[in-house]
């Protein structure tokens, strides 16, 4: 096969698995509650032809260091869900220097009240909500369902589906290494070390912690790689039978493979919320 014809052939089974989905666009779940102007929006991504039952529905928050990234890079991934008869809820957020980790989760928080409240109208099912995300997404996902702080009921969310988890424990790490501009750090997660240990699913861990699917890259950042096994050791103790899943990738990778249609980490994620 020439490298033209399965380029065409990759080009054209993107474009029916968009045909076949619509996407609701900057739809409002945070005004007037943050004076940013404009305020963060979120996507929603479901087939076109609906289903005579409400779908299972899957927030999933996006990475990139706490202080870049956008929700329109992912496109693809909420449609290959979508396709996969999910209802694909894609929220942006504000980033560091403008706000740090609270600010982005209270955020992240809102979306999931608002999905609770407003996902039947696209065919999604409340009591069927999953969080998901890459690397600082899923820091964020993870600590808005976690922390009791942020005041997500604990019945609504279902499952947390950790796609190489950036800053599970970010007490640990910065006592070791400590924040400062670079990155934005300092903005991020400020220099108090009881906001760091605020800031950490980790220490969140307990008895009514959503069941959890976690990945991680075997080429990934070594402090990603030794968080999430010190996070999943802490969590079987509540989740025995949870283990690590290791894919042989970098941590770029390990969300890239979602741009896909019909890869098996789709698959194996939708099994995850529907059994």
């Amino acid at each position: 096969m020439s490298f033209k014809f399965f380029f065409i052939l990759i080009i054209s089974m993107l474009f029916l698995t968009s045909c076949s989905v619509k996407k609701y666009k900057n739809l409002d779940y945070l005004a007037p509650q943050v004076k940013e102007a404009p305020a963060p929006t979120l996507n929603i991504f479901a087939k076109r032809k609906k289903a005579n039952t409400l779908q299972p529905v899957l927030i999933f928050v996006y990475g990139g260091n706490w202080n870049s990234g956008k929700k329109e890079t992912y496109n693809y991934v909420g449609r290959n869900f979508a396709r996969h008869d999910v209802i694909l809820v894609m929220p942006d957020y504000t980033k560091s220097p403008k706000a740090n980790y609270e600010d982005m989760t209270k955020q992240i928080a809102q979306s999931i009240k608002w999905t609770k409240e407003n996902i039947e109208a696209y065919g999604g099912d409340p009591n069927q909500i999953f969080i998901t995300g890459h690397s600082a997404g899923a820091h964020l996902g993870a600590l808005a369902v976690m922390n009791p702080s942020y005041k997500v009921d604990i019945n609504t969310v279902k499952g947390i589906l950790l796609n190489d988890a950036a800053g599970l424990d970010m007490y640990s790490y910065l006592l070791e290494n400590q924040p400062t501009a670079q990155d934005d750090y300092i903005a991020t997660w400020t220099e108090h070390p009881e906001n760091w240990k605020a800031a950490s699913p980790y220490y969140f861990i307990d008895k009514d912690t959503p069941k959890m699917k976690i990945y991680t890259g075997t080429k990934s950042y070594r402090s990603i790689i030794n968080g999430n096994e010190r996070f999943v050791k802490k969590l079987n103790e509540y989740q025995p039978d949870v283990s690590m899943e290791y894919l042989e990738k970098k941590h770029a990778a390990m969300v890239v493979q979602l741009f896909f249609p019909w890869n098996k980490r789709i698959d194996e994620m939708v099994q995850f919320m529907k059994k």
